[in-house]
């Protein structure tokens, strides 16, 4: 289906304008899982309005990475900064953070007793201090933006799972938050609903919001993204512009890569 277009003055002001300083550093971070050294000295920095894609095999901590940022891991050791948010333990700085850092998972965690619109409203309500008109006002013109205004009063299992994942995207919108981190959005999703889920985080996009997106969806990749990651083996082995990046590619590592996702 067709995806009506994702407006700016729907979507959060901060997330609109480019920045010239880092919006996220990240410097010397690892990270073990037991034996397992799964992040070795990863440093990178990310700008305001970027829209980044992090890509690597299964295991090499490209969502280990990504779930750092909000504290949903805990790094061993190193500094991670998110918009001058040293990302630690503290209570007063780690509310701060997740209030400003939406996030996107590979499963929908839909509340399954809540309307579509009552899930979307939930969180501005209760975090933002929205009272309920506003927080459903909110929630209507961000259903509408991603498709799915006539399915409001209607419950997660009463739609597709391309669907339901844009639900997601729009709750997390709903916060106006100033990154929105993607996990492998699309990997649970039958292939013809991946396409509805791409459509709307390209527009979303083209709005100036701040992305980071780990994906095997190497078509949006070369559309889409500003830098493409590659992280092996707990190192970032490649950062660059995509039309670099999948151009004449000199590592080896990254072209069985490519080749292999894109079959």
């Amino acid at each position: 289906m067709r995806v009506p277009p994702i407006s700016p003055c729907s979507l959060p002001p901060e997330g609109a304008a480019r920045a010239t300083a880092p919006f996220i550093t990240v410097e010397k971070v690892n990270k073990h899982f037991g034996p397992h050294h799964v992040l070795r000295d990863v440093s990178t920095t990310f700008n305001a309005g970027e829209v980044a894609v992090i890509i690597g095999a299964s295991g090499s901590g490209k969502s280990t990475l990504l779930r750092m940022l909000n504290r949903l891991e805990k790094h061993d050791s190193g500094r991670i900064v998110v918009d001058g948010i040293e990302v630690s333990d503290d209570a007063k700085q780690l509310d701060a953070l997740r209030a400003e850092v939406g996030m996107v998972f590979q499963q929908f965690n839909l509340f399954p007793h809540l309307t579509v619109l009552e899930n979307v409203a939930l969180a501005p309500r209760r975090v933002r201090g929205l009272t309920r008109a506003e927080a459903e006002a909110r929630a209507h013109e961000l259903l509408e933006r991603v498709g799915l205004k006539a399915h409001t009063h209607k419950h997660p299992f009463q739609l597709s799972g391309g669907q339901q994942q844009r639900i997601a995207i729009a709750r997390s919108l709903a916060m106006r938050p100033k990154v929105l981190l993607f996990d492998e959005p699309t990997s649970a999703l039958d292939p013809e609903m991946v396409k509805e889920v791409l459509d709307v985080m390209k527009q979303l996009a083209t709005t100036g919001m701040t992305m980071l997106v780990v994906t095997h969806e190497m078509g949006f990749a070369r559309e889409v993204a500003d830098r493409v990651i590659f992280i092996d083996h707990g190192q970032v082995a490649a950062d660059a512009p995509p039309e670099q990046f999948f151009g004449a590619q000199d590592n080896e590592r990254i072209r069985a890569f490519i080749g292999q996702v894109t079959r």
